[in-house]
């Protein structure tokens, strides 16, 4: 008996203690702590920091995946400057007849690989969504927070400067994006019932099996298929719902606000939002998002423009600091540091070039020519960074925003954007608190099916399998909305950054696969 009292304490005893804690700290700081001493390392790993002088130290993630978009525009001869004006064509539907002209059928490699229906254009089988719809669904994922407070963090860390650096990156991650969506819809499998399977699970596994390194191939894209289901999960969901619900409390009266304290029905109504797109699948969510990215990009640029204009005497000497301080040691601080790891660790780099998961969104795409979905989706960091993110730092710059300090958290500089814009256009802030929410959702439905295309593969496509990870991934929803899990948002920015590992080897490898691809679409338009 007393054995039997003395087991049952010893389970009772950390269970009571777990739950005072909980009392005094709170469940979720509580959880948070337990699930941060349980996979601190792997974020430690993950955002190991290169010491490179007393000052700077930068993350190693960061070479792998500026390197190869520095190998990339070399290797296809800079593709992501010549190739533009195609990709705009492309996307404005010149060469749609290509797709549909008999003579001009793409002849088909064998993909073996067995995963259902291989995805031979011979085959009949051409895909799910537009050329257009298929780029907005994969800007829904990147264009966001990271726009605006990655950017407000960034340039407060380095200056002006680190703007050029900023736009140095969107042009080279223009290249990585061409190959890995390429390879995307080269490799994609398609169901009988017409359902679209793609990304880097596929071409890392069917795509390396043709080089006779089946068994890497397997690895890496389970590999891959974990990291993408864990980023959906904290980065693609909770963080966005979270940082969409402070801002809207702040804009209500903060602390005052009738939702403080209220997280849980913001991120219920979100959740049930969410739920009704992601049910319907990729057609439903290319839908939304071919409405609601166009209408918040022309929003936002409309906004910056007339601050810019507003302030059209400043313009020119906002560009002398960003040229004059790109190469002082703040500016490229500010770069490689603020841009390239703060802003674009918030928005998943921003525009994921070179993560891979924008290719699960362009895989699904009507055409039977894999180059084609490559060409546009070059544009997509063009427009995430190039355009977007250089509008941002301008009207930081010229608002003389950066002379108040810097932020210290997402959320600070969510304000700190959201105050540059209001000191121009009084009213704007609410503007863009609406335009927060609407990036928030928009990047959350395509993370649910980033994430689903990796759950998918791991546990099958099956219905049931299908509604566990949505109902998962709702219910993620309202937790984001309500706790402040910061290390599941750190230990989830750390599964993205992860994704970039086996892609990168995989794009590599199949790089020449790329460049036939590519000098098979050139040839058919020309004709």
């Amino acid at each position: 008996m007393k054995k039997y009292l003395l087991s049952v304490f010893s389970i009772l005893l950390p269970l009571l203690t777990f739950a005072q804690d909980a009392a005094e700290k709170g469940l979720d700081k509580q959880i948070d702590e337990a699930f941060g001493n349980a996979t601190g390392w792997f974020v430690q790993a993950i955002f190991y920091q290169i010491p490179f002088t007393e000052n700077i130290k930068v993350y190693w993630v960061l070479f792998p995946l500026i390197l190869g978009a520095l190998y990339f525009t070399v290797y296809f001869k800079f593709i992501n400057f010549r190739g533009f004006f195609t990709s705009v064509n492309i996307v404005r539907g010149k060469y749609d007849e290509v797709d549909h002209h008999e003579s001009m059928i793409a002849a088909g490699d064998s993909t073996p690989g067995g995963d259902a229906i291989e995805t031979i254009a011979v085959e009949g089988h051409e895909g799910e969504v537009s050329h257009f719809q298929a780029l907005t669904a994969a800007l829904s994922a990147t264009v966001g927070l990271g726009n605006i407070a990655g950017v407000a963090i960034a340039v407060s860390i380095g200056g002006a400067g680190a703007t050029f650096w900023m736009i140095i990156a969107g042009f080279l991650g223009m290249a990585s994006k061409f190959v890995e969506c390429t390879l995307g819809v080269k490799y994609r499998d398609i169901g009988e019932d017409g359902t679209v399977y793609g990304g880097p699970m596929y071409y890392l596994t069917k795509g390396l099996k043709t080089k006779g390194l089946a068994g890497l191939g397997k690895v890496l894209a389970v590999l891959f298929a974990i990291f993408v289901i864990g980023g959906s999960f904290g980065g693609g969901n909770m963080f966005q719902v979270n940082q969409a619900f402070q801002l809207v409390e702040n804009i209500t009266g903060g602390e005052q606000s009738f939702l403080h304290g209220y997280g849980w029905v913001f991120g219920l109504v979100m959740s049930v939002l969410v739920g009704i797109v992601i049910i319907g699948g990729i057609k439903k969510i290319a839908k939304v998002t071919d409405k609601i990215v166009p209408f918040m990009v022309v929003i936002y640029v409309a906004a910056s423009l007339f601050v810019i204009f507003a302030n059209i005497g400043m313009v020119g000497d906002a560009f002398g600091q960003i040229f004059s301080g790109a190469f002082s040691p703040e500016g490229i601080a500010g770069g490689a540091i603020g841009v390239l790891i703060q802003g674009f660790r918030r928005a998943a780099f921003s525009n994921e070039a070179g993560i891979g998961s924008s290719s699960i969104a362009h895989s699904a795409v009507k055409t039977k020519y894999a180059a084609s979905e490559g060409m546009v989706a070059l544009l997509e960091p063009f427009i995430d960074t190039v355009v977007v993110c250089t509008m941002t730092a301008l009207v930081l710059i010229i608002t003389g925003s950066l002379a108040t300090g810097g932020p210290s958290n997402d959320a600070e500089a969510i304000l700190m954007t959201s105050g540059a814009f209001g000191s121009v256009i009084s009213w704007f802030p609410y503007v863009l608190t609406v335009a927060v929410v609407l990036f928030a959702f928009s990047t959350m439905i395509s993370w649910s099916y980033y994430g689903f295309q990796g759950w998918a593969y791991l546990f099958g496509r099956t219905k049931k399998a299908e509604y566990t990870y949505k109902v998962f991934f709702c219910l993620f929803v309202i937790v984001g909305a309500a706790a402040s899990l910061d290390s599941v948002i750190g230990f989830s920015d750390a599964m993205i950054f992860a994704m970039m590992v086996p892609n990168m080897i995989g794009l590599v490898l199949l790089a020449p696969r790329v460049k036939e691809e590519l000098s098979r679409y050139m040839k058919a338009i020309k004709k």
